[in-house]
């Protein structure tokens, strides 16, 4: 799960110093800090809990920078690995030299290496760090002890031979790694019954579900379900006829998802109910007749596994009890696995029969795979059309051969494989989100490697190699280049015009260009070309223009861009009649107005901060003005533009806006009923900095002042600041020097953190403050009184107060680095430390209380508020309370748990379910597309998300700038302001009420944020059991 940003830096200090500790040294409060952390990565998600707890008893910690050479092919091991952050490079020689070394794949993330230390045989490739990476790092006498105590656990984990193939039969092993040939892998493939890369067509013998056996949990969920239809609605499954013949004892498809839309709040949709029938006929507990493999919403017949027999039994009235309570459950299970389904079933469709809905579908589960994060938007679209799903039944499958030629490209969807050399053996595994089979297509070359599967039910996404290389052409073909002196500078792709749905069955569909690179000068030259004046077009302009607007700051600050647009407003072309030189003029100067209105509308108050905007636009109203007297078209836009400069003139000058001061730690307590004001870069605010000894000086400064302005003003105060450094310093002692040229480092700081100021000498005997601790007392006496529905009211009004402060442009500062910009990002940074925030609160009040009864109380208070949370829509408070309850300090108090009503139980199970991060967190992803605005959105994940598109793609290509990298930034951006495009509404019964003390309570929550200080309380109100 993601945390939000501003207590990563001392979490991830935190438990990577426990695990720079000797083993020995490590209390059992580093281990539940390690375990936590280790507990999220994929690396370890199948571990046995007490084999992953060992794991935090003896790994280690590595980070390395990129192109580092981890060990060479031939070496002896003596270390094994796990990826927790980067990537490495696989490469393997032929000959002893390492200069002829070919990159067979990539590790990311959660993949683990180095199991040749068991039996000391070399090393069989090469690895190199791709970029900075973080990795888990075992001692090769620690990891032979942990194989020899827990080798029944590892077995199924650890690459062969030491693993075994998930399938239970010791003939799904893979050969000894000596053994490895041509021939081997010939007669494992053979023995091993490779599936059919594609669907079959004909219909399958009612055995052949797409599942060979269901899963227990899916049998339940079916009888549960044909129980639950007998009991409510016995004649939906009834003997049918259709064109003469009889169907025994079935349902239809229109009337099962009706049925379920009624049977429970958590489907939404009949799309929804789709997917989770599919669930039961891709395990073969519910079939169609004809042996169908798509459930669908018609007329079609369906019978449940238990009605495919003569008589099969009604439900007991035991079962019938069983079914009601157990019918939630099952539809909540039924819902998490639906999606998947429901996308396996849309890519098992032949390409030709996909509609423009399922290749929506298909088109955004692609925006969230990293192996495709580099390739424009048209290629994924185009890929959306041609991926096809595969899948295979059985362990040991060989997908295909070292030496053959490459023909597919895959991603895994789901499951592991190992990548295989002949003579060494298996030389990595790779996991969900990987891809392999890519480089023999682009080099025309033979397989570099063997790939088998490592557990049974894999599935993947394959590109076959003639669709591969027709997207490619097609990009080329539709690609136009404009050149200068030989060298591009703006590369545009034509797309076709419009919404899919309307270009669909036109056999000319509208075309138009997107710019995918340039130079600043081009791209803004282009955008002023193509901006269209009708009204009826200025949404699809404003669109446009958007993207340039909100980006444009990453690659034209406005010291370059003003000047641009100085020179293109009175830019006349030098052919053409009298007549139209002055058109093109005259529509140009409208063009330049209106890209000026929008911006100065996107950026508004942040203007007053940039000089050189704030002369530009006060000049630029001049010249239209004058213009506008001579030429009666520009009229029109004028009265907008004197609006806009006025304000944003007026508004520079006035005197609050001047000297607006902000408090230590930006408390909100003195607050009244006056609206929240965002915070600027140039408000000030007084701020304590601390010194060795614990005294203070109070330093005012602005916001966004840099660590080198803030060395100043507290060397002015202490008289002297020779070789002055500032730290960040959290409660739990973990200690950061600032870089001078950080900027707006007060709202960075964790919840407790401070600032100190020392000579470097001084650096090590820093120490936290005494406050920074936190309190000794719970509030549980003040907050039980309080309703749970007024106190999650009270905090979505105050989220939202900070969310509204948010400057969509804070999210590209933040991407970028703010001190690219010298910008601050202090409303992001309070809003994302509102986040940890509510979820310490919940961990402290738990800890804080030491009668168990009382614990219990709280588990059910703070459950009752994340679900009025979510009924207010209030996204990021109901992630904070639900991740605050799965803290390893509340999740490990067992006894606590046990005494929790089964009600309760079951609302934490779905909340919970609501957080699984599988799929890129698609189950929240799915929930907030069903919701309108106003909506808080999970900031810590839409951040996470911009990260992702920042660091998988460059900036810059060729020297051009990267736009559709811009694009996708500002389209994950934008979604913000959908969010915030309706005002929040507030409750109104809760706003006749007067709740004073609830609203001062949860603006001033008072936390421990050190999860070691968290984990030894829990410890000593629940000791762990023996």
């Amino acid at each position: 799960m993601v945390a939000a940003h501003a207590a990563h830096s001392s979490s991830s200090a935190e438990w990577i110093a426990c695990l720079d500790k000797r083993p020995l040294e490590r209390s059992s409060e580093d281990v539940d800090i390690i375990f936590t952390q280790l507990k999220e990565v994929k690396a370890f998600e199948k571990f046995h809990p007490n084999l992953l707890h060992q794991i935090c008893l003896c790994g280690y910690y590595e980070n390395l920078e990129k192109g580092i050479t981890l060990f060479r092919q031939g070496d002896i091991g003596t270390n094994w690995y796990a990826v927790l952050a980067g990537s490495l490079d696989v490469k393997v020689s032929e000959t002893s030299s390492h200069q002829d070394a070919v990159t067979i794949c990539t590790l990311g993330i959660g993949t683990a290496f180095g199991e040749s230390i068991l039996d000391n045989t070399p090393r069989h490739a090469t690895i190199v760090t791709r970029e900075s990476s973080e990795l888990l790092r075992i001692e090769q006498k620690d990891f032979k002890a942990l194989w020899e105590k827990y080798r029944q656990y590892m077995a199924g984990l650890l690459a062969p031979p030491y693993g075994v193939m998930e399938t239970g039969s010791n003939n799904d092993r893979i050969p000894d790694k000596e053994n490895v040939s041509s021939h081997s892998l010939c007669l494992a493939c053979k023995n091993c019954h490779k599936t059919p890369l594609i669907e079959p067509h004909v219909p399958l013998r009612p055995a052949n579900t797409i599942t060979k056996v269901p899963s227990e949990k899916i049998l339940r969920a079916g009888k549960i379900l044909r129980n639950a239809i007998l009991s409510r609605t016995p004649h939906m499954i009834r003997d049918r006829k259709y064109h003469l013949k009889t169907y025994r004892q079935c349902c239809v498809g229109t009337e099962l998802v009706d049925w379920m839309l009624q049977q429970t709040p958590c489907v939404h949709s009949r799309t929804q109910a789709v997917g989770m029938w599919q669930v039961l006929l891709e395990d073969g507990v519910l079939n169609h007749v004809d042996q169908e493999h798509h459930f669908q919403d018609k007329y079609l017949f369906y019978r449940f596994l238990d009605d495919e027999h003569e008589d099969a039994p009604l439900p007991t009235e035991e079962e019938k009890k069983e079914c009601d309570e157990e019918l939630q459950d099952t539809m909540l299970l039924l819902s998490q696995m639906g999606p998947d389904a429901h996308m396996r079933m849309i890519l098992r469709k032949p390409p030709g029969q996909r509609t423009v809905e399922d290749l929506e579908i298909i088109y955004e589960e692609l925006l969230h795979i990293k192996a495709l994060s580099h390739l424009s938007t048209t290629v994924k679209r185009e890929l959306a059309g041609v991926l096809i799903f595969e899948s295979h039944a059985k362990g040991g499958t060989v997908l295909f051969n070292q030496g053959e030629e490459g023909t597919s490209w895959y991603i895994i969807l789901k499951g592991s494989v190992n990548v295989v050399i002949y003579g060494k053996g298996v030389v990595c595994t790779l996991h969900e989100g990987d891809d392999f089979g890519k480089l023999a297509l682009v080099n025309d070359a033979p397989r570099a490697a063997s790939i088998v599967l490592r557990e049974d039910n894999c599935h993947f996404l394959r590109v076959d190699k003639e669709d591969f290389n027709r997207i490619l052409r097609d990009v080329e073909a539709n690609t136009v280049r404009l050149k200068e002196h030989d060298q591009d500078v703006l590369v545009l792709e034509k797309v076709p015009a419009g919404n899919r749905a309307s270009n669909q069955g036109n056999s000319q569909p509208q075309q138009k260009y997107t710019v995918m690179s340039g130079t600043p000068e081009k791209i803004l030259e282009h955008f002023l070309e193509t901006i269209r004046l009708e009204p009826t077009l200025n949404e699809a302009t404003d669109s446009v223009l958007n993207d340039f607007i909100m980006m444009h700051c990453v690659f034209m600050p406005n010291t370059q861009l003003c000047p641009a647009l100085v020179v293109q407003y009175p830019l006349a072309p030098s052919q053409g009649t009298e007549q139209e030189k002055l058109d093109y003029a005259l529509n140009n100067k409208r063009r330049v107005i209106r890209l000026v209105l929008q911006w100065a509308s996107t950026y508004g108050d942040l203007l007053q901060e940039d000089d050189v905007a704030m002369a530009f636009l006060e000049e630029f109203y001049v010249s239209v003005s004058d213009d506008a007297r001579m030429i009666a078209a520009l009229k029109e836009q004028l009265p907008e533009l004197e609006k806009i400069v006025k304000q944003i003139s007026e508004d520079a000058k006035a005197p609050q806006k001047k000297h607006k001061v902000l408090l230590q730690q930006f408390n909100t307590s003195d607050e009244r009923a006056q609206k929240r004001q965002p915070i600027r870069g140039s408000d000030e605010v007084l701020f304590k900095v601390y010194c060795m000894d614990h005294t203070y000086t109070t330093i005012r400064v602005p916001v966004a002042a840099s660590v080198k302005e803030v060395i100043g003003a507290v060397a002015d105060k202490l008289g002297s600041g020779e070789g002055l450094i500032i730290v960040k310093m959290s409660s739990g002692g973990e200690k950061v020097v600032l870089k001078p040229n950080d900027v707006s480092v007060f709202t960075t700081l964790t919840i407790n953190g401070r600032l100190f100021a020392c000579p470097r000498e001084q650096f090590d005997s820093l120490t936290p403050l005494p406050e920074q601790e936190g309190p000794t007392v719970g509030t549980v006496g003040t907050f039980e009184l309080m309703s749970s529905k007024d106190l999650a009211y009270q905090m979505t009004i105050y989220d939202w107060e900070l969310f509204n402060c948010v400057h969509e442009l804070e999210l590209i500062y933040h991407t970028f680095g703010r001190h690219n910009f010298k910008k601050t990002t202090a409303n992001l940074d309070l809003f994302l430390r509102r986040f940890n925030e509510i979820q310490f609160w919940v961990v402290t009040e738990i800890c804080l209380c030491s009668q168990l009864s009382k614990r219990v109380q709280l588990l059910k208070k703070f459950i009752k508020i994340a679900a009025h949370c979510k009924e207010y829509k209030n996204l990021n408070s109901f992630f904070a309370i639900v991740m605050g309850l799965s803290n390893v300090a509340v999740s490990r108090l067992a006894l606590t748990w046990e005494k929790l009503p089964s009600k309760f139980k079951k609302f934490y199970a779905e909340f919970e379910s609501l957080m699984d991060p599988s799929r890129n967190h698609r189950a929240y992803r799915l929930t907030a597309a069903k919701l309108e605005p106003p909506l808080i959105p999970f900031m810590p994940l839409l951040i996470k998300d911009m990260t992702f598109t920042h660091e998988g793609n460059k900036t810059f290509t060729d020297n051009l700038v990267n736009f559709e990298k811009m694009r996708m930034i500002a389209n994950t951006a934008k979604t913000v302001r959908y969010y915030r495009s309706q005002p929040f509404s507030p409750d109104a019964a809760q706003a006749n009420k007067n709740h004073q003390d609830v609203r001062s309570y949860v603006r001033q929550l008072n936390v421990i944020d050190n999860q070691r200080t968290l984990s030894q309380m829990s410890h000593r109100l629940e000791p762990r059991r023996p």
